[in-house]
Protein backbone atom coordinates (compact mmCIF):
# COMPACT_ATOMS: atom_id res chain seq x y z
CA UNK A 1 0.00 0.00 0.00
CA UNK A 2 1.32 3.39 -1.18
CA UNK A 3 1.62 6.23 1.95
CA UNK A 4 -1.13 8.08 0.08
CA UNK A 5 -3.28 5.52 -0.27
CA UNK A 6 -2.40 4.81 3.73
CA UNK A 7 -3.68 8.63 4.67
CA UNK A 8 -6.50 8.04 2.24
CA UNK A 9 -7.32 5.35 3.97
CA UNK A 10 -6.52 7.07 7.52
CA UNK A 11 -8.52 9.85 6.84
CA UNK A 12 -11.57 8.00 5.68
CA UNK A 13 -11.67 5.81 9.01
CA UNK A 14 -11.49 9.32 10.78
CA UNK A 15 -14.18 10.71 8.80
CA UNK A 16 -16.57 7.64 9.40
CA UNK A 17 -15.30 7.58 12.99
CA UNK A 18 -16.31 11.45 13.68
CA UNK A 19 -19.75 10.82 11.22
CA UNK A 20 -20.68 8.10 13.98
CA UNK A 21 -20.10 9.71 16.90
CA UNK A 22 -21.84 13.13 15.51
CA UNK A 23 -24.76 10.52 14.78
CA UNK A 24 -24.48 9.33 18.35
CA UNK A 25 -24.27 12.53 19.88
CA UNK A 26 -27.42 13.62 18.08
CA UNK A 27 -29.28 10.45 18.88
CA UNK A 28 -28.59 11.25 22.37
CA UNK A 29 -29.54 14.98 21.98
CA UNK A 30 -32.77 13.92 20.83
CA UNK A 31 -33.58 11.98 23.94
CA UNK A 32 -35.80 13.96 26.69
CA UNK A 33 -34.64 14.80 29.82
CA UNK A 34 -36.80 12.69 31.93
CA UNK A 35 -39.26 14.19 33.51
CA UNK A 36 -39.46 17.44 31.93
CA UNK A 37 -43.47 17.72 33.12
CA UNK A 38 -45.92 16.42 35.75
CA UNK A 39 -46.23 12.18 36.66
CA UNK A 40 -49.37 11.15 37.00
CA UNK A 41 -49.78 7.93 39.72
CA UNK A 42 -52.71 6.26 39.74
CA UNK A 43 -54.68 3.63 41.93
CA UNK A 44 -57.15 2.20 42.20
CA UNK A 45 -59.04 2.55 45.75
CA UNK A 46 -60.74 5.59 47.58
CA UNK A 47 -59.43 8.51 48.81
CA UNK A 48 -58.45 8.38 52.24
CA UNK A 49 -57.52 4.63 52.65
CA UNK A 50 -54.45 2.90 53.39
CA UNK A 51 -53.56 2.68 49.44
CA UNK A 52 -54.62 5.79 48.74
CA UNK A 53 -52.33 7.06 52.27
CA UNK A 54 -49.70 5.02 50.54
CA UNK A 55 -49.65 6.16 47.30
CA UNK A 56 -49.29 10.29 48.54
CA UNK A 57 -46.41 9.51 50.56
CA UNK A 58 -44.68 8.24 48.03
CA UNK A 59 -45.84 10.52 45.17
CA UNK A 60 -45.01 13.68 47.47
CA UNK A 61 -41.44 12.00 48.27
CA UNK A 62 -40.94 10.65 44.29
CA UNK A 63 -42.00 14.01 42.83
CA UNK A 64 -38.85 15.78 45.45
CA UNK A 65 -36.60 13.19 43.91
CA UNK A 66 -37.41 13.74 40.39
CA UNK A 67 -38.14 17.59 40.60
CA UNK A 68 -41.37 17.25 38.80
CA UNK A 69 -44.97 17.01 40.50
CA UNK A 70 -46.04 13.65 40.78
CA UNK A 71 -49.94 13.87 41.48
CA UNK A 72 -52.05 11.16 42.50
CA UNK A 73 -55.18 10.49 40.63
CA UNK A 74 -57.34 7.68 42.45
CA UNK A 75 -59.54 5.75 40.12
CA UNK A 76 -61.97 3.30 42.40
CA UNK A 77 -63.81 0.45 41.33
CA UNK A 78 -64.17 -3.06 40.03
CA UNK A 79 -61.82 -4.25 42.30
CA UNK A 80 -58.94 -1.84 40.96
CA UNK A 81 -58.99 -3.32 37.24
CA UNK A 82 -60.29 0.86 35.96
CA UNK A 83 -56.87 2.08 36.98
CA UNK A 84 -54.88 -1.21 36.17
CA UNK A 85 -57.14 -0.34 32.28
CA UNK A 86 -56.23 2.86 32.15
CA UNK A 87 -52.32 2.71 33.12
CA UNK A 88 -52.04 -0.36 30.51
CA UNK A 89 -53.25 1.69 27.81
CA UNK A 90 -51.21 4.73 28.87
CA UNK A 91 -48.35 6.11 26.73
CA UNK A 92 -45.19 3.98 27.74
CA UNK A 93 -43.25 7.20 28.39
CA UNK A 94 -42.86 7.45 32.08
CA UNK A 95 -45.60 9.96 33.27
CA UNK A 96 -48.35 7.74 33.90
CA UNK A 97 -47.52 5.08 36.85
CA UNK A 98 -49.71 2.63 39.02
CA UNK A 99 -49.42 1.74 42.33
CA UNK A 100 -51.19 -1.52 42.82
CA UNK A 101 -51.67 -3.91 45.60
CA UNK A 102 -51.63 -7.43 46.12
CA UNK A 103 -55.37 -7.09 44.62
CA UNK A 104 -53.92 -6.82 41.23
CA UNK A 105 -53.02 -10.44 41.30
CA UNK A 106 -56.23 -11.58 42.42
CA UNK A 107 -58.44 -9.67 39.97
CA UNK A 108 -56.29 -11.44 37.19
CA UNK A 109 -57.51 -14.70 38.49
CA UNK A 110 -61.47 -13.32 39.32
CA UNK A 111 -62.56 -11.40 36.31
CA UNK A 112 -63.11 -13.27 33.17
CA UNK A 113 -62.47 -10.45 30.72
CA UNK A 114 -60.29 -7.58 32.11
CA UNK A 115 -59.15 -5.05 29.14
CA UNK A 116 -55.03 -5.81 29.57
CA UNK A 117 -52.90 -9.02 30.87
CA UNK A 118 -52.22 -8.88 34.87
CA UNK A 119 -48.65 -9.62 33.69
CA UNK A 120 -47.61 -8.60 30.11
CA UNK A 121 -48.94 -5.59 29.88
CA UNK A 122 -47.17 -3.80 32.72
CA UNK A 123 -43.37 -3.07 33.68
CA UNK A 124 -42.84 -3.91 36.83
CA UNK A 125 -40.75 -0.94 38.84
CA UNK A 126 -40.05 -1.64 42.57
CA UNK A 127 -42.31 -3.35 45.47
CA UNK A 128 -42.92 -0.66 48.37
CA UNK A 129 -44.62 -2.54 51.30
CA UNK A 130 -45.74 -5.93 52.87
CA UNK A 131 -48.11 -6.94 55.13
CA UNK A 132 -50.14 -9.67 57.02
CA UNK A 133 -53.53 -9.86 57.93
CA UNK A 134 -55.40 -10.15 61.05
CA UNK A 135 -58.35 -12.71 62.09
CA UNK A 136 -60.44 -10.62 64.43
CA UNK A 137 -63.47 -11.23 66.63
CA UNK A 138 -65.38 -9.32 69.17
CA UNK A 139 -64.03 -9.65 72.66
CA UNK A 140 -65.61 -11.73 75.21
CA UNK A 141 -66.54 -14.20 72.16
CA UNK A 142 -66.89 -17.93 72.43
CA UNK A 143 -63.25 -18.21 70.30
CA UNK A 144 -60.06 -17.74 72.27
CA UNK A 145 -58.03 -19.05 69.49
CA UNK A 146 -58.09 -19.99 65.58
CA UNK A 147 -58.55 -23.57 66.64
CA UNK A 148 -62.16 -22.36 68.77
CA UNK A 149 -63.26 -20.93 65.02
CA UNK A 150 -61.92 -24.12 62.93
CA UNK A 151 -63.91 -26.05 65.50
CA UNK A 152 -67.09 -23.86 65.72
CA UNK A 153 -67.15 -24.00 61.79
CA UNK A 154 -67.29 -27.54 61.73
CA UNK A 155 -70.05 -27.84 63.96
CA UNK A 156 -71.93 -25.32 62.51
CA UNK A 157 -71.64 -27.01 59.11
CA UNK A 158 -70.97 -23.76 57.09
CA UNK A 159 -72.52 -21.18 58.67
CA UNK A 160 -69.83 -19.33 60.53
CA UNK A 161 -69.45 -16.06 59.09
CA UNK A 162 -66.40 -14.13 58.36
CA UNK A 163 -66.50 -10.02 56.20
CA UNK A 164 -63.90 -8.70 54.38
CA UNK A 165 -63.24 -5.38 52.60
CA UNK A 166 -65.12 -7.08 49.41
CA UNK A 167 -65.57 -9.71 46.78
CA UNK A 168 -61.79 -10.38 45.27
CA UNK A 169 -60.17 -8.10 48.00
CA UNK A 170 -56.92 -9.99 49.77
CA UNK A 171 -59.08 -10.75 53.19
CA UNK A 172 -60.89 -12.07 51.06
CA UNK A 173 -58.86 -14.49 49.49
CA UNK A 174 -57.07 -15.42 52.67
CA UNK A 175 -59.87 -16.39 54.29
CA UNK A 176 -61.22 -18.34 51.27
CA UNK A 177 -57.45 -20.48 51.42
CA UNK A 178 -57.93 -20.54 55.45
CA UNK A 179 -60.97 -22.33 54.85
CA UNK A 180 -59.77 -24.71 52.11
CA UNK A 181 -56.59 -25.78 53.84
CA UNK A 182 -58.37 -25.86 57.50
CA UNK A 183 -60.91 -28.27 55.61
CA UNK A 184 -63.60 -26.28 57.03
CA UNK A 185 -66.88 -24.00 55.13
CA UNK A 186 -67.03 -20.36 55.83
CA UNK A 187 -69.79 -17.65 54.30
CA UNK A 188 -68.31 -14.91 52.98
CA UNK A 189 -69.59 -11.66 53.65
CA UNK A 190 -67.72 -8.65 51.41
CA UNK A 191 -68.86 -5.36 52.26
CA UNK A 192 -67.26 -1.78 50.61
CA UNK A 193 -63.84 -1.22 52.40
CA UNK A 194 -62.45 -2.27 55.99
CA UNK A 195 -64.33 0.35 57.86
CA UNK A 196 -67.30 -1.33 56.92
CA UNK A 197 -66.29 -4.86 57.33
CA UNK A 198 -65.39 -3.75 61.07
CA UNK A 199 -68.51 -1.68 61.68
CA UNK A 200 -70.30 -5.46 60.90
CA UNK A 201 -67.90 -7.40 63.08
CA UNK A 202 -68.78 -4.39 65.93
CA UNK A 203 -72.59 -5.19 65.59
CA UNK A 204 -72.08 -8.47 65.25
CA UNK A 205 -73.25 -9.25 61.67
CA UNK A 206 -70.37 -11.29 61.11
CA UNK A 207 -68.26 -13.86 63.46
CA UNK A 208 -64.56 -12.77 61.95
CA UNK A 209 -63.29 -10.55 59.66
CA UNK A 210 -59.94 -10.76 58.02
CA UNK A 211 -58.62 -7.11 58.12
CA UNK A 212 -55.33 -4.95 57.76
CA UNK A 213 -53.67 -4.54 61.20
CA UNK A 214 -53.58 -0.96 61.61
CA UNK A 215 -57.50 -1.16 60.62
CA UNK A 216 -58.36 -3.09 63.80
CA UNK A 217 -55.10 -2.13 66.52
CA UNK A 218 -57.17 0.72 67.84
CA UNK A 219 -60.75 -1.98 68.54
CA UNK A 220 -58.38 -4.37 69.93
CA UNK A 221 -56.69 -2.00 72.65
CA UNK A 222 -59.69 -0.47 73.32
CA UNK A 223 -60.61 -3.99 74.47
CA UNK A 224 -63.59 -4.27 71.55
CA UNK A 225 -62.42 -6.62 69.78
CA UNK A 226 -59.71 -9.25 70.06
CA UNK A 227 -57.11 -10.67 67.50
CA UNK A 228 -57.22 -14.25 66.92
CA UNK A 229 -54.59 -14.90 64.31
CA UNK A 230 -51.52 -13.62 61.69
CA UNK A 231 -51.60 -14.57 58.58
CA UNK A 232 -48.14 -13.82 57.78
CA UNK A 233 -45.30 -16.55 58.53
CA UNK A 234 -44.05 -15.01 61.44
CA UNK A 235 -45.76 -12.97 64.33
CA UNK A 236 -47.07 -9.29 63.77
CA UNK A 237 -44.50 -7.34 65.45
CA UNK A 238 -47.25 -5.06 66.72
CA UNK A 239 -48.54 -7.83 68.43
CA UNK A 240 -46.17 -10.28 69.39
CA UNK A 241 -48.57 -12.63 71.30
CA UNK A 242 -50.73 -13.20 68.74
CA UNK A 243 -50.47 -16.23 66.95
CA UNK A 244 -50.03 -17.16 63.47
CA UNK A 245 -52.38 -18.92 61.66
CA UNK A 246 -49.75 -21.65 60.62
CA UNK A 247 -48.64 -21.84 64.44
CA UNK A 248 -52.41 -22.71 65.52
CA UNK A 249 -53.35 -25.93 63.17
CA UNK A 250 -52.84 -25.22 59.45
CA UNK A 251 -49.32 -25.24 58.60
CA UNK A 252 -47.62 -23.68 55.60
CA UNK A 253 -50.19 -20.66 55.86
CA UNK A 254 -48.87 -17.56 54.82
CA UNK A 255 -51.02 -14.79 53.27
CA UNK A 256 -49.44 -11.54 52.64
CA UNK A 257 -50.40 -8.58 50.41
CA UNK A 258 -48.20 -5.70 49.45
CA UNK A 259 -47.67 -2.35 47.59
CA UNK A 260 -45.86 -2.03 44.13
CA UNK A 261 -45.00 0.69 41.74
CA UNK A 262 -45.94 -0.50 37.79
CA UNK A 263 -45.65 1.04 34.57
CA UNK A 264 -47.07 0.66 31.48
CA UNK A 265 -45.58 -2.10 29.45
CA UNK A 266 -43.28 -1.06 26.91
CA UNK A 267 -41.60 1.58 29.90
CA UNK A 268 -37.96 2.27 28.38
CA UNK A 269 -35.41 1.07 30.43
CA UNK A 270 -33.45 4.06 31.59
CA UNK A 271 -36.85 5.22 33.03
CA UNK A 272 -37.89 2.13 34.76
CA UNK A 273 -34.40 2.19 36.48
CA UNK A 274 -34.52 5.85 37.41
CA UNK A 275 -37.66 5.04 39.24
CA UNK A 276 -36.48 2.01 40.63
CA UNK A 277 -33.55 3.90 41.98
CA UNK A 278 -35.43 6.90 43.48
CA UNK A 279 -38.04 4.64 45.17
CA UNK A 280 -34.93 2.44 46.55
CA UNK A 281 -33.66 5.82 48.32
CA UNK A 282 -37.06 6.75 49.21
CA UNK A 283 -37.94 3.59 50.99
CA UNK A 284 -34.48 4.02 52.88
CA UNK A 285 -35.17 6.75 54.32
CA UNK A 286 -35.98 6.58 58.17
CA UNK A 287 -38.46 8.83 58.56
CA UNK A 288 -40.65 7.70 55.15
CA UNK A 289 -40.18 4.29 56.33
CA UNK A 290 -41.55 4.79 59.76
CA UNK A 291 -44.67 6.47 58.28
CA UNK A 292 -45.52 3.82 55.79
CA UNK A 293 -45.33 1.11 58.18
CA UNK A 294 -47.29 2.90 60.85
CA UNK A 295 -50.16 3.26 57.94
CA UNK A 296 -49.68 -0.38 56.36
CA UNK A 297 -48.44 -2.47 59.83
CA UNK A 298 -46.26 -3.82 57.77
CA UNK A 299 -42.43 -4.10 55.94
CA UNK A 300 -41.10 -1.47 53.97
CA UNK A 301 -38.66 -2.76 50.93
CA UNK A 302 -37.98 -1.91 47.55
CA UNK A 303 -37.34 -4.57 45.12
CA UNK A 304 -36.08 -5.20 41.62
CA UNK A 305 -38.19 -4.71 38.72
CA UNK A 306 -37.69 -8.65 38.38
CA UNK A 307 -38.69 -9.45 42.06
CA UNK A 308 -41.98 -7.45 41.65
CA UNK A 309 -42.74 -9.58 38.32
CA UNK A 310 -42.06 -12.65 40.45
CA UNK A 311 -44.54 -11.86 43.03
CA UNK A 312 -47.37 -11.09 41.03
CA UNK A 313 -46.68 -14.46 38.98
CA UNK A 314 -46.81 -16.55 41.70
CA UNK A 315 -49.92 -14.45 43.11
CA UNK A 316 -51.78 -14.89 40.23
CA UNK A 317 -50.92 -18.60 40.10
CA UNK A 318 -52.06 -18.98 43.57
CA UNK A 319 -55.27 -17.07 43.44
CA UNK A 320 -56.14 -18.80 40.19
CA UNK A 321 -55.68 -22.41 41.51
CA UNK A 322 -57.79 -21.14 44.66
CA UNK A 323 -60.50 -19.86 42.58
CA UNK A 324 -60.98 -23.23 40.54
CA UNK A 325 -60.69 -25.58 43.84
CA UNK A 326 -62.81 -23.49 45.86
CA UNK A 327 -65.37 -22.68 43.19
CA UNK A 328 -65.32 -19.22 43.82
CA UNK A 329 -67.25 -17.56 41.06
CA UNK A 330 -65.83 -15.50 38.78
CA UNK A 331 -66.41 -11.78 37.79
Amino acid sequence: MTLTRRRAGLALGSACLASGLMQGLGAWAQVPRYPDRPVKLLHGFGAGGNADAVARIVATELGKALGQPVVVEPKPGAGGTIAAGTTASARPDGYTLLLVTGGHAIAGALYDRLPYDTLKSFQAVSALTTFPFLVVAQAGSKYSGLQDVLKAARARGGELTYGSAGVGTGQHMAGALLAQQAGVNMVHVPYRGESAAMTGLLSGEVDLVLVAPTTAVQHIRSGKLQALATTGPARWPGMPEVRTVAEQGVPQFDVRSWTGLLGPSGLPKPVTERLQLEVRKILADEAVRSRLEEITGGDVRASTPAELQATMQADLKRWTQLVKDAHIQKE
